[in-house]
């Protein structure tokens, strides 16, 4: 549905009808005052967008944020989404940041370090012309939102600690067409890119394993490609 002329309020009621219908509970509604059940951030917004009337326009790049609460614990997800027809440029971002996150993926394994997920991101946003946002990062999920471990998305941090058996984290990170510095508008919620240039974003849920980790948030048939 996410196409020319629908509104993000409009994918937010399908979103919360979606969630309730199978006996669960959106977790940003309500959390620390967010106002709806899902994220939707367009274009330059990098993060936490408020659904509201605003329709979507041919060539804009939308990113929908799905969590969920069921059965004791939180699911937490995103995918950016082509609207109509996008410029070329903008499908490479897209594209890119999709990549960032799958490679991150890769390497996630028991003995891991925490920070090597942001050095393996850094580099592909790098190679491709774009940056890596610095204010954001992945985090531990459960029976809690979020909680540690904090998994940074760009390189060189100095986040603490390694992957065991049973970790369950997200990593998502948010990649700029320009600089990678954000600013927050007054709502509280809403972030942008401090040069109006876009920004797109990928999640997922993971869970080490003793051999490597399953994506616990993956589609159940094929991948978000095989919508392209």
């Amino acid at each position: 549905m996410a196409k020319p002329g629908v509104t993000t309020d409009e994918i937010d009621r399908v979103v919360h009808e979606s969630i309730i219908e199978r006996g669960a509970y959106p977790s940003p509604l309500n959390y620390k005052g967010f106002p709806k059940s899902c994220c939707t951030s367009l274009n330059e917004v990098i993060c936490h967008g408020i659904p509201d009337s605003r329709e979507l326009q041919d060539g804009d790049i939308c990113n929908v944020d799905i969590s969920v609460f069921y059965d004791g614990c939180h699911g937490d997800l995103n995918e950016t989404w082509l609207i109509g027809n996008v410029d070329e440029k903008y499908k490479k971002l897209v594209q890119a940041t999709y990549e960032c996150l799958e490679l991150a993926i890769q390497i996630v394994k028991p003995g891991e370090l925490f920070r090597n997920v942001g050095n393996v991101i850094s580099k592909h946003a790098r190679q491709n012309g774009f940056s890596v946002v610095r204010n954001y990062c992945g985090h531990g999920i459960g029976r809690l939102f979020h909680s540690a471990p904090s998994v940074p998305h760009y390189g060189k941090n100095k986040a603490f600690g390694f992957m065991k058996p049973g970790h369950v984290f997200t990593i998502e990170p948010m990649i700029n067409e320009g600089v990678w510095k954000d600013t927050l508008w007054p709502d509280g919620w809403t972030s942008t890119t401090v040069d109006g240039k876009r920004s797109a974003q990928f999640e997922h849920t993971l869970l080490v394993t003793p051999d490597g980790c399953e994506v616990l948030t993956k589609r159940i048939r094929g991948t978000y490609l095989d919508r392209f």
